[in-house]
């Protein structure tokens, strides 16, 4: 920006110093002219009279005019043509005038375009160089002279022509360049604003994605427990005896849920991965699981349990968790296999039930949902197999990640 900025004030300068030139060079011609004695009036008046009417034509045609145009090839050219003829005119009279002839190398660089520029030089070495040595004669030496002296002038003077529009051109394209920098700066500015937005927005969607699983893998499914036990409860509530346990287990699964709700409004990892691994969070989830059902899973390990990072053995150990009360909820199953496999480079969670199936085991409800979105978060994959009257098989598969991976 600033070296355009200095390219436009050195051009409105140059432009003012154009303007200036042709006063500069004619009031000095004019007062030599005037002070030369032994001349005849009437050639004094005749000279006087085409200076003022050279004046006029610079007055009109140069100063007074608004730079654009100049634009155009037109005016210039005819302003050239009639500035030139009048130089001619005064340097007949008076070879003096050969100053005022100088102007119109400097006007000749603002012919545009600028082959115009050149051929107006070449035109003004001719004028000016004819008026001031004559005619040259037909010699080789004198025409040799005449044209060298005019090719030398117009290739010198023309040459500033032509380096000053190539760097013209040079600065146009810079100028043009720093703005399409600058205009690309302000769209990188406005879509970083607009991503620093999406991510603003995305880190709610995910925190309220995340709340909404935590409530439904604890609150939910704690709020279900301890509906079946009172229900069970009241059941038998003739018989405070048997009554009892099914009130214990509600009062005992409203604390956990309680315990959960909090420990998931702080982001933390379940209680029983605290207290124990995978393997032995899963065993316990089972025995918990069976006390509230009365359904008694198998429960099997293969492979060697190894420790997995806090973001995989959580999202097991809740989808375990969400399967088990899909379960208990909607399967009516007798038959419960729980199989936790560690073969290498993937651990393996499948829970299996002999329940009532389900027709469409793509669609699910929130809980599916939530299984899907957990695991694909940690890079691995969930598969929902079921059929009417057949059960349902809930099979995950996830990297492993051991706690000192990288």
């Amino acid at each position: 920006m600033g070296t355009g900025v200095a390219s436009i004030d050195w051009d409105r300068r140059y432009a003012r110093v154009l303007v200036v030139v042709p006063w500069l060079l004619l009031v000095p011609s004019v007062a030599i002219n005037q002070a030369t004695p032994d001349q005849a009036a009437g050639v004094r008046a005749g000279t006087l009279a085409l200076a003022a009417l050279a004046a006029a034509w610079v007055y009109g045609w140069h100063t007074r005019p608004r730079r654009e145009r100049w634009e155009r090839w037109w005016p210039g050219a005819v302003y050239m043509a009639g500035l030139l003829a009048l130089c001619a005119a005064l340097m007949a009279y008076d070879v003096i005038y050969v100053l005022f002839t100088i102007t119109a190398f400097f006007h000749a660089y603002q012919l545009k375009p600028w082959p115009l520029g050149v051929a107006g030089v070449l035109v003004t070495s001719v004028v000016l160089n004819t008026m001031t040595m004559g005619a040259p004669e037909a010699t080789p030496a004198s025409l040799g002279g005449y044209l060298g002296v005019i090719i030398v002038q117009s290739a010198a003077i023309g040459a500033g022509i032509v380096f000053g529009e190539k760097a013209s051109e040079q600065q146009r394209r810079r100028d043009e360049m720093v703005a399409r920098l600058e205009a690309a700066l302000e769209e990188n500015a406005g879509l970083h604003a607009q991503l620093l937005t999406q991510a603003r927005e995305a880190g709610v969607l995910d925190e309220r994605q995340r709340m909404a699983r935590e409530i439904h893998d604890t609150l939910a499914q704690g709020l279900a427990g301890i509906i079946t036990q009172v229900q069970a409860a009241q059941r038998v509530w003739p018989e405070p005896a048997r009554a009892r346990p099914h009130v214990d287990r509600a009062l005992a699964l409203a604390k956990e849920s309680l315990t959960e709700a909090r420990r998931s409004v702080q982001a933390l990892q379940p209680r029983e991965l605290e207290e124990a691994r995978l393997p032995d969070a899963v065993a316990d989830l089972a025995r918990r699981w069976s006390n509230e059902t009365g359904v008694e899973p198998s429960v099997e390990i293969t492979g060697e349990p190894v420790p997995l990072s806090p973001a995989i053995e959580v999202a097991l150990f809740r989808v375990a968790q969400e399967a088990l009360t899909n379960v208990a909820k909607h399967a009516s199953a007798a038959r419960v296999g729980l199989t936790l496999s560690y073969l290498g480079d993937v651990v393996l969670l499948d829970v299996r039930d002999d329940g009532v199936g389900m027709r469409d085991a793509d669609s699910g409800g929130f809980g599916l949902n939530s299984m899907r979105q957990r695991i694909r978060g940690i890079g691995g994959a969930v598969t929902v197999e079921s059929a009417p009257g057949e059960g349902t098989a809930v099979s995950v598969s996830v990297p492993m990640m051991s706690v000192g991976a990288p």
